[in-house]
């Protein structure tokens, strides 16, 4: 699965002075460098290079400075990275790619170009708040079919921790989770139930979202 691509992708990544968490915005890996402006990678992870992930690493050039593209090296070198049309391919298109062997060592097989122009300043805004927002790096990047742990999911379990020991009112909970107020009427998930003007309490659905993702106590990030 890609997932077993992410933590040697992530640790190369960060040996190159980034900052990097899985699963933001529909993107495997997204790597940040501060700085004004912050520098943002994408990476995206297959089992295999592949016309598809070439095809993932297009539509998300616009929204960053550098996509890179990791797979698994054929351990007989037939896989599409020992051909040079591939390789020529992604130089043309400035894409990096990033070879990850059957123990995990990732290899450059070529590096990144000069910066692509900046197509989508609203989508890169929006992966980089997101990116900002999530506590720690709770998603293992290339998971799919899986509810993805985001940062309006880890606010909402804070609500419903503290709505534990019984019903509280919007404006106390915002003390310690500023989203509380709009988190509580909107109520996405179902978690919860408003018993009166401006107070709520936990559903049968937020006690069982607790036992699914258990959290140390309101005011707490969720685990990573």
């Amino acid at each position: 699965m890609e997932t077993a691509l992410y933590l040697p992708v992530k640790a190369f990544l960060e040996s190159l002075g980034y900052a990097a968490k899985g699963e933001i915005g529909g993107c495997d890996v997204l790597a940040v460098r501060d700085g004004e402006p912050p520098v943002l990678v994408i990476c995206e992870l297959k089992q295999r290079f592949n016309l598809e992930l070439v095809l993932q690493g297009v539509d998300r050039a616009g929204a960053c400075d550098e996509v890179w593209l990791a797979a698994r090296v054929s351990a007989r070198g037939a896989g599409r990275e020992s051909d040079a049309r591939f390789r020529n391919l992604c130089r043309r298109l400035g894409f990096g790619l990033l070879g990850v062997s059957d123990t995990d060592m990732v290899e450059v097989i070529v590096s990144p170009e000069a910066p692509q122009p900046r197509r989508e300043p609203k989508r890169r805004s929006r992966l980089l708040a997101e990116y900002r927002k999530r506590r720690g790096d709770p998603a293992l990047g290339g998971s799919t079919r899986v509810p993805q742990m985001t940062a309006y999911r880890q606010q909402a379990l804070l609500c419903a921790a503290a709505l534990q020991a019984g019903p509280q009112r919007r404006r106390d909970l915002a003390a310690a989770v500023p989203e509380a107020p709009k988190i509580l009427q909107h109520n996405v998930y179902g978690w919860f139930d408003r018993v009166e003007r401006g107070v709520y309490t936990l559903t049968d659905q937020g006690r069982a979202a607790l036992e699914r993702w258990p959290q140390q106590g309101a005011g707490t990030s969720p685990p990573a």
